[in-house]
């Protein structure tokens, strides 16, 4: 058998001719060469399987994850919750502290039964689903609104407490140079001798001291009366009265707003007095009050038995 290879142009001579010995000799040579370059196409293959290997695993997680979004809103809602928890038991602690101060009871600050133990959030996203997360995260957000809705009127509640402990005549209406040179209730008058009611405290003082606003309030009187010589009224609101009697100078005129401590007049021995002294009174609907009761200060000295200050 012999095999000859031509051109399409049939007048060309032919390319080259093999005997069939010689064919099935290059037959073979070119078996031989794609089974040992096979061979080491397949050992370079087993050589890269590792790292393919390697990133199919990197990959699996991304393509073989059913829902990771929903895993991210899991843990997402988790820590929210874990936040709100925390804001939630603060905001006990500080109502707790709160309410000592303002000696309200603890109880009162309960705007929410919530359970005694609090999960971390990752135990709270691995013990529930989405749902159970959301209700969880809406109950503590209205628990949070409640509690910061208590803490508004607390602060209300305790402004109003402020400003009537502000109406209170708790100051000292003198120095603490003055001496309490007569007392609330009867004794025997200065002037007649007969046993009378005295409406309020004697302060022995020399002249000129300062005499200071108990509270805050609105000047009722600032004139001088007969018996009580310069005379101020302060009206604290509510019926609650204080009055400053023998001043030596007023220094402030009717309508006009005071605050606590406040000089209001000096120290004089003017009307009905035996020597220069304030006498000073608290009054409810024009009723005598004892002013020992109200004032938080106490510079008070005994009685003189030896002076004679009076109204």
């Amino acid at each position: 058998m012999k095999v000859i290879i031509m051109p399409r142009n049939r007048a060309s001579n032919p390319l080259f001719s093999l005997s069939g010995g010689q064919f099935f000799l290059w037959l073979a040579v070119l078996l031989m060469v794609a089974i040992l370059g096979g061979a080491a196409l397949q050992r370079l293959a087993w050589g890269l399987a590792p790292g393919l290997w390697s990133l199919e695993n990197r990959l699996h997680p991304v393509f073989d994850s059913p829902m990771p979004g929903a895993d991210r809103a899991l843990e997402a809602l988790a820590v929210k919750v874990g936040v709100l928890q925390v804001k939630l038991l603060h905001l006990e602690v500080l109502g707790a502290r709160v309410a000592d101060l303002a000696a309200l009871p603890v109880a009162s600050l309960r705007v929410a039964n919530q359970p005694s133990e609090r999960a971390a959030p990752h135990e709270v996203g691995q013990s529930l689903n989405v749902s159970q997360l959301e209700a969880k995260l809406s109950a503590l957000q209205t628990a949070v609104r409640k509690k910061n809705d208590y803490f508004v009127l607390l602060d209300l509640a305790m402004t109003q407490r402020a400003a009537a402990a502000a109406q209170l005549p708790t100051a000292m209406p003198i120095s603490s140079r003055a001496q309490l040179s007569s007392s609330y209730g009867w004794r025997k008058h200065p002037f007649h001798g007969d046993q009378s009611t005295h409406e309020g405290l004697d302060f022995a003082a020399p002249a000129g001291t300062p005499i200071l606003a108990a509270a805050g309030g609105v000047v009722r009187t600032a004139t001088r009366q007969n018996g009580f010589g310069n005379l101020v009224e302060l009206d604290h609101g509510d019926g609650l009265i204080t009055r400053y009697a023998h001043a030596l100078v007023l220094l402030v005129k009717a309508g006009e707003l005071v605050t606590r401590g406040q000089m209001i007049a000096r120290v004089g021995s003017t009307g009905l007095s035996t020597g220069a002294h304030l006498h000073f009174e608290v009054r409810h609907n024009d009723r005598a009050l004892d002013p020992a009761q109200f004032l938080t200060a106490s510079p008070f000295v005994s009685p003189s038995t030896n002076s004679r200050a009076a109204r």
